[in-house]
C-alpha cells in the first residue's frame, strides 16, 4: 500500500512521476576520447542510429514532455524521440555539458599529461574547476532547477525525458537524490544513448535505473 507525502493512502496503480535522463548519441570526439564540454560537436552516423534505436524504446514509455540541452548532439538526439511521439522538444541552455575551459578539445591522455594533479583531485571528489571552468556544483545549480521546473508540469503519473550530457546528468542525479557532491563520482558514467530513471517517492526522488539501454522492469521483491 502506497502512502502519499501528505499521509493519504494512494491507489495501488499510483506510480508517481518519472524523469528519464537520456545521454546523447555518439560523436567523433567521444570516439577520440576528446573532452567536449560545452563545445558544440555533432552526432556521428552511428550516433544518429543509436538515437533512433533508443527513441523507439523510450517512445514505448509514453513520455509526456521532452526537454533537451541546446547543444546539437543532445538536440538532435531528442529530435528522434519527438518524431515518434509528436511532442515538441524544449531546448534549455541550462542543460549543457560542463564548461571545462582549456580541457575542452584535449584527449583524455593529454589532460592527464598536462593537468594530472587537477584531474586526480577531481577524481577524489574535491571541488575542482577543470580547465578553469565550472564546478560540478555549479552545473547542478543550473541544470537541476530546469529539470524540476519541467517535472512539476507533468500530470500525476507523467514521464519527462531530459536529453543531456554525461557529466550534467550525473550531477543532476546527485543533486536530486540528495548525495553529497564528493559522492557524485560514485554514480558511474552513462554510455552514449543510455539513460537513467528517477522515480517520485514519498521521501523525494530516487534512482530506479542507471545507465540502462532497455526498458525499465518493475522491482519485484522486498524493496518494491
Amino acid at each position: 500500500m502506497a502512502v502519499s507525502a501528505t499521509g493519504e493512502v494512494a491507489g495501488s496503480a499510483r506510480r508517481g512521476r518519472r524523469i528519464i535522463l537520456w545521454r546523447h548519441g555518439q560523436t567523433s570526439w567521444n570516439v577520440e576520447r576528446r573532452f567536449q564540454g560545452s563545445t558544440d560537436v555533432e552526432l556521428t552516423g552511428a550516433g544518429v542510429a543509436q538515437a533512433r534505436r533508443a527513441a523507439r524504446l523510450l517512445a514505448g514509455l509514453g513520455p509526456d514532455a521532452i526537454v533537451a540541452s541546446d547543444l546539437k548532439r543532445a538536440a538532435d538526439t531528442a529530435a528522434e524521440l519527438a518524431v515518434l511521439t509528436g511532442l515538441e522538444v524544449v531546448l534549455e541552455e541550462g542543460l549543457r555539458e560542463t564548461y571545462a575551459g582549456v580541457w575542452q578539445g584535449l584527449t583524455h591522455d593529454e589532460i592527464i599529461a598536462r593537468y594530472g594533479e587537477e584531474y586526480a583531485a577531481w577524481k577524489r571528489g574535491e571541488p575542482v574547476r577543470r580547465g578553469g571552468g565550472e564546478l560540478e556544483t555549479e552545473v547542478a545549480d543550473r541544470a537541476a532547477p530546469v529539470v524540476l521546473r519541467h517535472a512539476e508540469k507533468l500530470p500525476e503519473d507523467g514521464t519527462l525525458v531530459v536529453v543531456s550530457h554525461g557529466g550534467t546528468i550525473r550531477t543532476t542525479i546527485g543533486r536530486l537524490i540528495g548525495l553529497e557532491p564528493r559522492s557524485w563520482e560514485s554514480l558511474g558514467g552513462l554510455t552514449n544513448c543510455c539513460w537513467s530513471v528517477l522515480g517520485e517517492g514519498v521521501r523525494g526522488w530516487r534512482l530506479l535505473e542507471h545507465n540502462a539501454g532497455t526498458l525499465p522492469e518493475p522491482v519485484l521483491g522486498d524493496d518494491d
